[in-house]
């Protein structure tokens, strides 16, 4: 499996676009799922054959050609098919609403045609698809975004980058609506906007999206990892954690693949 990677280099393309990434190539397996990971994305598929399916929570789905997926609180399952082609854009979270008027908690757990929001993104979608390459692909979806561009509040920029951050989530409701220029009731409104959460469940969210980043990334104890993502125990660790993946962090740590925040299973 071939896979790409692009963090855009400019400060106005920052402020909407996370990251750009492309996967293709032959997988030697049939299914996938992939736990939550706090992030937004419109996913081009380009794999061809017949529609891949799966499971968002306990809703069945089809992939359509061009998809956006909000931040997930449940796993997502797919049923991988032999060859396949993504090319996906992470989305900065209140830039969602900006583009396509509508706030990206309409998006949490759910996966969601891009063509039912916007009849242009099948052009978007030929145009990406005739590219030869990851780097063409990047630049015509670049451009398509360039002609986009919102307006940014500051505070709007700084929510977008505790959003994004693998750290921050140390702070209580109080001091992070304090670091953020709102009242808390305030901020509990773009949280919820931009997430489906408000800021407290936010702020879980984000403790339990450091300790995978330390499952994944070091060989730290999961005592350590607890204590580090600053969960009270290691029970309220282990709850939280199921709570989100089905599976308690012992389980994670046995199975995680090479992409953080994915499972694959049954080999072919």
């Amino acid at each position: 499996m071939k896979s790409n990677f692009y963090t855009p280099q400019t400060l106005h393309l920052k402020n909407v676009i996370h990251s750009i990434w492309q996967t293709e190539g032959f997988t030697s397996f049939h299914n996938e799922q992939i736990i939550p990971k706090g992030v937004i994305e419109i996913i081009f598929n380009f794999s061809g054959g017949p529609p891949i399916r799966g499971h968002a929570g306990n809703k069945p789905y089809h992939l359509s050609d061009c998809f956006i997926n909000g931040f997930n609180t449940r796993p997502v399952q797919l049923q991988l098919p032999e060859q396949q082609k993504f090319f996906g854009v992470q989305l900065q979270p209140l830039a969602v609403k900006k583009i396509f008027g509508t706030p990206a908690c309409e998006f949490t757990d759910r996966v969601v045609d891009l063509a039912l929001l916007d009849t242009a993104f099948h052009s978007l979608w030929h145009q990406l698809a005739e590219q030869t390459s990851f780097d063409r692909r990047v630049a015509v979806f670049s451009g398509w975004m360039e002609r986009k561009l919102p307006e940014w509040q500051p505070q709007e920029k700084m929510i977008n980058e505790f959003l994004s951050a693998i750290d921050q989530h140390d702070l209580s409701v109080k001091e992070l609506a304090g670091s953020l220029c709102y009242s808390p009731r305030q901020l509990s409104r773009k949280m919820a906007e931009a997430t489906g959460m408000n800021t407290e469940e936010m702020l879980l969210y984000k403790k339990y999206l450091h300790a995978v980043h330390l499952i994944h990334h070091t060989d730290l104890s999961l005592t350590k990892i607890a204590y580090q993502s600053h969960f009270s125990d290691q029970s309220h660790f282990i709850k939280s954690f199921r709570t989100y993946t089905n599976m308690t962090p012992g389980e994670y740590k046995k199975s995680k693949g090479y992409v953080k925040g994915h499972i694959y299973e049954n080999v072919r």
